[in-house]
């Protein structure tokens, strides 16, 4: 997800960008483009991205709970929502891979 900011300046829609605050479960809708997969069976950790493969640390963890595929204008989108099981400060150690640390 981009930063708010991004949205601010028309760059992108609400929905391609983190919420200004992350409220622990709030549930948010997400835009994509391109066709996504997407593990629904669990926390998968949320990440700023600023284009060209940077990524944040986890900001979240979160929990897919929709996903819808559609084409509009010729172009594929993944769209959904997802609600956040824990917020994440920058050091937190959350995480092994794609696994909770217990």
């Amino acid at each position: 997800m981009r930063d708010i900011s991004e949205y601010r300046a028309g760059r992108r829609l609400e929905a391609e960008c983190l919420p200004e605050q992350l409220d622990e479960g709030a549930v948010y809708a997400f835009l994509k483009s391109d066709q996504r997969l997407y593990w629904l069976f669990g926390e998968l950790p949320l990440r700023e991205t600023k284009g060209g493969e940077q990524l944040s640390r986890p900001k979240a963890s979160v929990v897919i709970t929709e996903v819808t595929h559609f084409v509009e204008d010729g172009k594929m989108f993944t769209k959904g929502k997802y609600k956040v099981a824990k917020t994440l400060a920058e050091d937190d150690d959350y995480f092994e891979g794609y696994e909770i640390k217990k």
